[in-house]
């Protein structure tokens, strides 16, 4: 079997490919919104039991985290939503690849199979875009916070004051570290879920049935934690950008 880096298209809209990963992000992305309407229609009960205990220790658990980082009550409400979507987004995108026909069921074409589904973060398309959300939100807080001029002082520094041509020379690199997020983010997370992808699959072809379930096990896990990475990562940097330029 054929294993493509790139996403496949499976249908055209003129000449906008709709590829087998963008399928899977608009499906993820349905069951996000669908789930929260619902949620935020349905009358709790005061003690919670069953599936409303588990989403409130969810939620209690991952706020308190966002908490520890940012230790401001404020800066936490206003965070809170946007990490807790790219993690649950990017989970059950991970996630989405290791159910039973991802990148085994779909359409005979020139004697290769091109599946239906595709993780969606196993396309380096649907990384980038997420990267640029994180890198993008990164710098709105900051301005939002610290205002233009005072998030711009992190970067520029003037070389006739303290500590003079090395505090230009750092702002400067710091700059940069900003656009290489973009980088860093994209393709360590590609390169993870694609690889775990291709792993599965050598696997399944090698030694069917029993052999591949450890490795199915560890893929499972390592969607978890690279949701965790992305989102921390990304928590981490809201909270760095908040905080006044130390020169």
């Amino acid at each position: 079997m054929n294993i493509s880096i790139a996403a496949e298209p499976l249908w055209w809209i003129g000449s906008f490919p709709v590829t087998n990963a963008f399928s899977v992000t608009l499906i993820v992305s349905v069951i996000i919104v669908v789930t929260s309407l619902v949620l935020r229609m349905r009358t709790f009960q005061i003690v919670p039991t069953g599936l409303q205990n588990a989403l409130e220790a969810f939620v209690e658990n991952f706020r308190n985290l966002v908490q520890s980082v940012t230790e401001n009550q404020q800066l936490t409400t206003r965070l809170f939503p946007i990490i807790t979507t790219f993690f649950l987004f990017i989970l059950l995108s991970n996630w989405s690849g290791l159910l039973p026909g991802f990148g085994t069921i779909g359409i005979r074409e020139h004697g290769e199979i091109i599946p239906f589904g595709r993780a969606a973060t196993a396309d380096l398309n649907t990384t980038i875009a997420l990267s640029l959300i994180s890198v993008f939100a990164v710098q709105f807080i900051g301005i939002s916070v610290l205002g233009l001029r005072g998030y711009a002082k992190k970067f520029f520094v003037s070389p006739l004051h303290k500590p003079y041509v090395i505090g230009t020379i750092v702002g400067l690199f710091e700059l940069m570290g900003e656009m290489t997020k973009l980088i860093s983010f994209s393709f360590r997370l590609f390169g993870n879920i694609f690889a775990g992808e291709v792993l599965l699959i050598v696997i399944s072809n090698l030694v069917p049935y029993i052999f591949p379930l450890p490795f199915l096990a560890l893929e499972v896990f390592a969607g978890l934690v690279q949701a965790g990475v992305f989102a921390i990562l990304t928590l981490v940097f809201l909270k760095m950008a908040t905080l006044p330029a130390a020169h």
